[in-house]
């Protein structure tokens, strides 16, 4: 009898013991697959976290430099240098030019180079001449042999006296009005700003951080800069990945890799143990830089394979205890390693929380909404119990302005997400103008991350949301015309069509002017004396409008603006002042040639709604000016206006 009890003992042990270790082995491998996943999506996530906040730190003094390269102050300033070279007061005036940058903006550092004398300026004066073939200015000969406009490199700040820190520069390009460079403006940055950034997140979610150029040479990590001219592949021992790398320049998503082994039992596509990391790498293109993030997974594989040989020992130990308890415990530990996942992701969550305005997950297979918080916007927006892709709609109809609806609902659509998962892009984006009341619009951005969950099978979709208007206001600067500092055709035909939907019925006047007989300045006296009586032409027109009337030159030696107006009255002597205004000599040297502008004038919403409409009928006017005998001006009067006055147009002009 104790035999058998002996036996049935052992029996039912080893039963259990096989069933235990057969179910803790599966429970390890489906949570060791999630653990590799969720580091995957967290890897992601913080690269893109990174990212935004590189891009919002960097962006600032590539946009300033940029505006000051532009700036005619430089450029007159260059180009007067060669007569002033000893005089202190002039250069006294860069002096407070650049320290008014420097001081204002909190820069380390903002200086001049002179390509005619070679002169480095900055706020504290004249540090030194650069020397041809000097290896400390090889950045400014690689500049000027650039067809790029600016460029970004790490140096020594040789106007920071004996410390002498490492920094992040911006150097741009200032252009004569025929394409040559008179010299190159520069902001400079301490790398410590960066590196505290990058050493915030290692500490934070464990990670390695290192911005690479277009080379692969590490220009900022807590470890190097770009002065030492270190390669990170040959330093990590990852030169097979170089080509994946660097040649991603074209694409704006993240490209997630498994480097150092070959996964468990073979395995490809997770890490293999101590050495094996998650890489995360993503373009800059502002910047024309790599962001590489490294997450060691070694640490996360040690803890699990810890935690799961101390739970096998402590069950050897009860393994008298009944079947149920087993399964108790079994579930406990799956709930532990569950909890470390999600405490991981909660951490992460928090801290994105934190740059974005609002952050929603859903469901894309399924086609719904995921989470509490999801779900309450959903029934803020009227759309409770809907399928994601009609809370979409109900969302472009009630919030979205009209041109953009289409695009949003295009872009987040389950079908189009799961298209571009299908492609490799796991990062969907749309910029997009948003109302809150229902008459003010906004600039929005979403990023979208779309990820395979194994918890149910299913795509998810986190969105993030972020108010991007001062980003758009900063992108208005690419909307000016630099010649002659009026709106561009495209930006002017925007900025009117936006106007006349928002205020459809407001009477409004639109203004076509063109040079008389421009042609003949340009054959005369050749387009050089041609530009410069565009220029005056120009100023003379935004002279006589406010600033917050919409001028725009739409090509050539043609100009528009759109104005508000009390009356037609006021409209046809503001035309009549124009006339006058513009009738002047353009003078350069020993050149001299009369101007004279004709111009066409239409109104809003008697001629048309839209840009379009206004300016054919401008147009036309203007056309009857020329005929007239031109310098002068014509109101446009269609047949549909003859109970107003005179049928045909009505003509004034300068004899």
């Amino acid at each position: 009898m104790r035999s058998r009890v002996i036996k049935t003992n052992l029996l039912v042990g080893v039963i259990l013991l096989i069933g235990f270790l057969l179910t803790a082995w599966f429970s390890h491998r489906a949570n060791y697959r999630v653990s590799l996943t969720a580091l995957e999506q967290v890897s992601a996530l913080t690269a893109d976290s990174i990212y935004f906040r590189l891009s919002s730190i960097l962006n600032r003094p590539v946009t300033i430099a940029l505006t000051m390269a532009g700036d005619t102050f430089l450029a007159d300033w260059l180009l007067r240098e060669g007569a002033h070279l000893d005089e202190a007061e002039f250069a006294r005036a860069i002096q407070s030019y650049l320290a008014a940058y420097q001081e204002r903006d909190h820069f380390d550092s903002v200086f001049l180079v002179s390509a005619a004398s070679r002169r480095y300026y900055s706020a504290g004066g004249i540090d030194r001449v650069l020397a041809p073939g000097a290896p400390e200015n090889a950045w400014y000969a690689a500049l000027l042999a650039s067809k790029r406009q600016y460029s970004l490199n790490v140096d020594t700040d040789k106007t920071a006296g004996a410390g002498k820190a490492p920094a992040v520069f911006v150097n741009c390009k200032i252009m004569d009005p025929w394409g040559e460079v008179l010299g190159v403006v520069g902001i400079g940055i301490r790398t410590d700003v960066l590196k505290r950034i990058l050493k915030e997140y290692e500490e934070r979610y464990g990670v390695e951080v290192f911005l690479l150029d277009r080379g692969g040479t590490v220009e900022v990590s807590q470890g190097h800069t770009g002065e030492e001219h270190k390669d990170w592949f040959t330093l990590s021992g990852r030169e097979q990945l170089r080509g994946a790398i660097l040649d991603r320049r074209n694409s704006d998503a993240n490209f997630g890799v498994w480097a150092g082994g070959g996964g468990e039992n073979g395995e490809t596509d997770g890490p293999a143990g101590p050495g094996s990391s998650y890489l995360v790498t993503r373009y800059m293109p502002e910047l024309s830089w790599y962001l590489v993030v490294e997450q060691d997974a070694a640490p996360l594989i040690a803890k699990m394979r810890s935690q799961i040989s101390t739970s096998i020992l402590v069950l050897l130990l009860i393994l008298a205890s009944v079947f149920t308890v087993i399964t108790l415990v079994i579930r406990g530990f799956n709930k532990k390693i569950t909890g470390i996942i999600e405490q991981r992701l909660g951490l992460f969550k928090q801290a994105t929380e934190q740059l974005y305005d609002d952050i929603y997950e859903w469901n894309i297979t399924h086609n719904r909404c995921v989470g509490a918080n999801t779900e309450e916007y959903f029934a803020r927006i009227g759309a409770s119990r809907r399928s994601f892709d009609e809370g979409l709609r109900i969302i472009a109809e009630k919030q979205i302005k009209p041109e953009f609806r289409e695009g949003y609902v295009a872009r987040f659509c389950t079908k189009n997400a799961l298209a571009e998962f299908r492609k490799g892009n796991h990062h969907l984006r749309y910029d997009f103008m948003i109302t809150q009341d229902g008459k003010s619009y906004h600039w929005m951005r979403i990023d979208a991350h779309v990820f395979y969950s194994p918890d149910d099978d299913s795509l998810h979709m986190f969105t993030y949301r972020k108010n991007i208007d001062a980003e758009k206001q900063k992108e208005g600067l690419a909307n000016i015309d630099e010649m002659t500092g009026c709106s561009t055709k495209k930006a002017t035909e925007r900025m009117i069509d936006d106007a006349l939907l928002h205020h459809p019925d407001a009477p409004a006047a639109f203004f076509i002017f063109d040079i008389d007989d421009f042609k003949q300045a340009n054959d005369t006296f050749g387009h050089a004396f041609g530009d410069r009586c565009i220029r005056e032409f120009s100023a003379v027109i935004r002279k006589h409008f406010r600033e917050q009337d919409i001028v725009g030159r739409l090509g050539g030696d043609e100009f528009a603006a759109f104005i508000p107006i009390p009356s037609h009255a006021w409209a046809e002597q503001k035309a009549r002042e124009l006339v006058e205004a513009l009738h002047f000599v353009c003078t350069d040297g020993e050149d001299s040639w009369q101007v004279s502008a004709s111009i066409g004038v239409a109104f809003a919403p008697e001629d048309g709604t839209r840009f379009i409409d206004l300016y054919q009928a401008a147009d036309a006017a203007l056309y009857e000016t020329k005929q007239n005998g031109k310098n002068g001006f014509t109101i446009h009067r269609p047949e549909s206006r003859e109970g107003e006055g005179n049928a045909g147009a009505g003509r004034s002009g300068i004899g």
